[in-house]
């Protein structure tokens, strides 16, 4: 069976380090030397090294040597990590002379501890939390002069997002604008939003540009996706929505390596681009995670797992489950409940008790392949123990169907999407 995708992360003696998420079967010696060469573009690298269980460093300067680094790693890994999904990062050390090269083929983004951003291009958010609120603030170095508000797309945690241009780099963006009036729950979540945007560093989680302070409210500046979210394309075409999936379990195993969970996974914090990209977005409920288990309670939500309705502690198998209403609303355009198919609407305690109490239903299977309808069941077993683990699920056959034409297949769907939702607004 194959390893699931785990992060390498490159440490150099400037305190800079980037962390680049890869499958095994994926990475070989000469790309990780290309990616490398992007946290250091004024050296010459070789080489790199690794610690060994007993604390030496093993110079690695072939593919040979990079798959013994590999099986040392994952045999330092206990079965429990594997089974709860914990891979720690992979530390490497280059080796590294100097030259003039300047090269990110990647578009990583880079931590730059505790050196100054302004010289920082926009798209290098730091890839790890490095402390106060103010060092995520400096992140990118936009203000509100740089920023020329085109139109309102949506709302956010206590706010409102818009479509920006970024007048000095050209680049659209979206801004959230979030009025600091609000209540210190609010706050403490927009304070952890920002620390996530700030520690992430994934292609299937949206970029993040920057922060800043303007009077009484708050602008964060993040990745602006001109799909929009999964919410108004319901149903999805199963030969679209593998795609998506693939995408989706990229980003939250991303998450978990790194200790966070997202918790509140759904159909509208999924966003997609006319390029066929897939990210997750809006961390305003998101923690830290201590031993994988978090015992905090937010309010009734349909995408919530039993364990987390009973207040009981809960995981990440809590997201899976969510991940698989996500899917199953995605793929048909129903919530899996008998009782919300009638379109009546439940007051909290009713819709509570029919999450706690009705079987999950399966998606139809005259209507979809056998590996969907395998994959969405699993994921919504009432016992956690039941569902999903994350090794298989990140191997399952569905999911294997995601190719690199995924991409296109999702850029052409979304096109084509757009297209009539602009025909029928009359534009």
């Amino acid at each position: 069976m194959a390893e699931p995708p785990f992060t390498i992360r490159i440490h150099t003696e400037n305190n800079q380090d980037m962390d680049w998420m890869v499958r095994l079967e994926e990475v070989t010696f000469r790309k990780t030397l290309e990616v490398i060469s992007q946290v250091l573009p004024h050296m010459t690298v070789t080489a790199f090294e690794y610690e060994d269980e007993e604390g030496d460093h093993i110079t690695v300067r072939s593919d040979d040597e990079m798959q013994d680094m590999f099986t040392a790693y994952f045999k330092e890994l206990s079965e429990e990590d594997r089974t709860r999904g914990l891979f720690p990062p992979l530390i490497i050390y280059p080796k590294m002379g100097k030259t003039p090269q300047n090269r990110n083929i990647h578009g990583l983004k880079i931590k730059t501890g505790g050196a100054s951003q302004t010289e920082q291009p926009m798209s290098q958010a730091p890839a790890e939390v490095g402390g106060s609120i103010q060092t995520i603030m400096q992140c990118g170095n936009i203000n509100e002069a740089q920023l020329q508000f085109l139109e309102p797309v949506g709302s956010g945690a206590g706010g409102k997002v818009y479509r920006a241009l970024h007048r000095p780099s050209g680049r659209i963006m979206a801004v959230k604008v979030i009025q600091l009036d609000i209540s210190p729950a609010v706050q403490k979540q927009i304070i952890c939003e920002l620390e996530i945007l700030y520690k992430c560093n994934s292609r299937a989680i949206i970029a993040f540009y920057g922060a800043f302070f303007q009077e009484n409210r708050i602008s964060i500046c993040t990745e602006f996706m001109d799909g929009g979210s999964l919410d108004k394309y319901m149903p999805i075409p199963e030969v679209v929505l593998v795609g998506i999936a693939a995408s989706i379990v990229e980003g939250l195993v991303y998450m978990w390596n790194l200790q966070i969970m997202h918790r509140d996974i759904k159909p509208s914090n999924v966003l997609v681009n006319t390029t066929g990209e897939v990210k997750l977005c809006d961390f305003g409920v998101s923690v830290q995670l201590v031993k994988s288990i978090t015992t905090t309670f937010i309010g009734t939500n349909v995408y919530m797992a039993p364990e987390r309705l009973q207040g009981k502690d809960y995981g990440k198998s809590a997201e899976i489950w969510s991940l698989g209403v996500t899917l199953f609303e995605l793929a048909s355009g129903i919530l899996p409940f008998q009782s919300l198919t009638t379109g009546g609407k439940l007051d909290p305690i009713s819709l509570m008790q029919c999450i706690l109490d009705e079987t999950p239903l399966a998606l139809p299977a005259d209507r979809f392949s056998q590996e969907l309808v395998s994959f969405v069941s699993q994921c919504i077993q009432k016992d956690p123990e039941a569902r999903l683990s994350i090794s298989n699920m990140v191997n399952h056959e569905c999911l294997r169907r995601a190719t690199a034409a995924s991409a296109t297949v999702i850029s052409q769907w979304v096109k084509s999407r757009l297209h009539e939702i602009r025909q029928s607004r009359g534009l």
